[in-house]
């Protein structure tokens, strides 16, 4: 984890590390960037820093350390992303917080394709992260605002069969979840079991679209044309949950 300079107490040599490590990650971005791949090299980056590849091996113990950490960033990035957006959105306006999560989903993917494939796609050949490590618990966090716009509203989804295995597996996650919230705070209403394997349904609609759209699959459509398909998209997602579609505009 990074140091943050203003924090007393932090010495120089610590504020000095602190800013390799976000340049070595600044780095590797770029060069992911420039060769269109999420596998990097340490020889490459510390080239690029003037640096040698072993002193790398002092801020990051090896390239899946690296690759983590960035993946970390990234999904701390879209999730803050997730609740800005939410957050302009009148709480009673369920269509318009589902538009404003959709949007900032797809903006976020288009912006920035490679960190979006670094985020959610295979970052690199060999790369596995660990199972309920830093990774998966990021995805989570970020997950739960998508969760958040529907908690406790009266939602009637369009599918409502939810197999054995998924519902006990909902149920398990809901449980870990209840388990881990803070014990001071009131419990939060629980989304049912058919409200959650619809929201999985809404994600992977956006998820679908964004990857279309950022890495090139609807180039042959104009602006205007993704932006009028965009909008169905959150249509059908929305009837999907069972909530009310966005308005139409234009």
């Amino acid at each position: 984890m990074a140091v943050r300079p203003d924090v007393p107490g932090t010495t120089r040599r610590d504020r000095v590390r602190s800013a390799t490590i976000e340049e070595i990650k600044a780095t590797a971005l770029v060069l992911m960037r420039e060769s269109g791949t999420t596998d990097v090299r340490f020889v490459d980056i510390a080239r690029a820093m003037g640096m040698t590849a072993p002193a790398l091996y002092r801020y990051f113990a090896d390239r899946d350390e690296l690759l983590t950490a960035l993946i970390v960033d990234g999904i701390g990035d879209f999730g803050s992303s997730l609740r800005e957006a939410v957050a302009a959105a009148p709480v009673e306006d369920l269509a318009g917080r589902i538009l404003a999560v959709a949007a900032a989903y797809r903006t976020w993917a288009v912006a920035d394709p490679q960190r979006f494939a670094l985020v959610f796609g295979l970052p690199a050949a060999g790369f596995a992260p660990a199972q309920d490590g830093p990774v998966l618990q990021a995805a989570q966090a970020a997950m739960g605002n998508f969760q958040e716009i529907v908690r406790g509203a009266a939602l009637a989804p369009l599918v409502s069969e939810v197999g054995a295995a998924l519902a006990e597996e909902i149920g398990h996650m809901a449980d870990i979840h209840e388990r881990a919230a803070p014990t001071d705070a009131p419990p939060l209403p629980r989304i049912p079991t058919e409200g959650y394997q619809s929201l999985l349904h809404a994600w992977a609609a956006m998820h679908g679209f964004a990857c279309l759209e950022a890495f090139g699959y609807l180039a042959w459509l104009s602006e205007q044309a993704r932006d009028e398909l965009f909008r169905s998209q959150v249509t059908l997602l929305a009837r999907t949950i069972g909530g009310p579609p966005p308005e139409r505009t234009g």
